[in-house]
């Protein structure tokens, strides 16, 4: 890793990549699946800890990206449903370092210069207390921001997403504060995660790292509205480069284009 990102050629096609990338089309909204942090770790020999904490640090960076090339809207898979299923020590580490990189979050200088809000997806009250606190004081710490969007995907799926929005506004109508016949696909949006007021929107790229071609129940009502790219790529998530990155925004660029044409 190292020896690539000092190599003169390897730096030039970056180079080269992010000035097409400025001069083309803006991506407003990525969505990220981070597969492969414990396939890396076992590759390597390493801890699955060790896996998981050094897919926190590509996270990081793939934020730092997203500013420097002044996209809207990040989403990242963090934690599904699904994973609750894993085991008890694994779950007890991944929710320490989520904690963590909440608070560290809510603290940054990085955060409030660039005015990012940090927004947590899902069904949040199936985490940890300790968790669901954290995540609270950073979301309190950001929410007037709107130059940037971090969204962490957190004990979500998409299809109880749908479910959750569907009993929200059959509720509503119950009431008798809608009428069903109101019911369009703005307002379905409104009642999706996370409910403050301000929808996730479209989205124009989705990533999955680690090999796997498919989108693991992520995003389903946004990813499809607008028939989103999809940037499958074999590296695991530890080891996602930004010429990785720049690549996948590439090909959202070049489908919108072919789109318009």
């Amino acid at each position: 890793m190292s020896f690539r990102l000092r190599n003169p050629a390897y730096l030039f096609y970056e180079r080269l990549l992010k000035s097409g990338i400025l001069r083309g089309r803006s991506v407003e909204h990525v969505a990220i699946i981070q597969d492969g942090n414990r396939r890396y770790a076992r590759e390597k020999g390493l801890s699955t800890h060790i896996g998981h904490s050094f897919g926190a640090d590509t996270s990081d960076r793939v934020f730092d990206w997203c500013v420097e090339l002044g996209i809207k809207h990040l989403t990242l898979y963090a934690f599904s449903t699904e994973n609750f299923k894993r085991d008890e020590s694994e779950k007890r580490y991944l929710f320490d370092l989520i904690k963590d990189k909440f608070a560290e979050l809510g603290r940054s200088e990085k955060t409030h210069a660039h005015r990012v809000r940090v927004r947590a997806l899902g069904r949040v009250e199936m985490l940890p207390q300790e968790l669901q606190e954290e995540i609270c004081r950073t979301e309190a710490a950001t929410r007037e921001y709107d130059s940037m969007y971090l969204n962490v995907a957190l004990a979500y799926g998409g299809q109880r997403e749908l479910v959750d929005a569907a009993r929200s506004l059959a509720y509503q109508v119950s009431l008798g504060r809608i009428r069903a016949l109101d019911v369009d696909e703005d307002m379905i949006a409104r009642h999706l995660y996370p409910r403050d007021g301000t929808p996730v929107p479209k989205v124009d790229l989705i990533i999955r790292t680690g090999g796997d071609c498919r989108t693991s129940n992520f995003l389903p009502w946004q990813a499809n509205g607008n028939e989103c790219a999809a940037y499958f790529c074999a590296p695991y998530w530890p080891e996602f480069r930004k010429i990785d990155f720049l690549r996948a925004i590439r090909t959202a660029q070049a489908r919108a284009a072919c789109q318009q044409a």
